[in-house]
């Protein structure tokens, strides 16, 4: 793999992380915040985290192989 497609790689690593942070912090304001009474937004907010983490992991996993393969 190319350095620029690993530094690609990284750029998406760190961009999902962040947006997972972000939904996390939702999901925590909800938790917070929010409940009992907003517990109809709980399912679509833990969805939102649950994708947004998955999507970091990938991301990640996959960095991890390419950079293993360059090493």
């Amino acid at each position: 793999m190319s350095p620029e497609e690993l530094k690609k790689l990284e750029k998406t690593v760190k961009k999902n992380k962040r947006l997972a942070g972000e939904k996390a912090m939702e999901l925590h304001d909800l938790v917070e915040d929010k409940l009992p009474a907003g517990y109809l937004d709980l399912m679509a907010v833990a969805e939102e985290t649950f994708e947004a983490c998955k999507a970091w992991d990938d991301a990640n996993k996959a960095l991890q192989a390419a950079q293993a393969e360059t090493a």
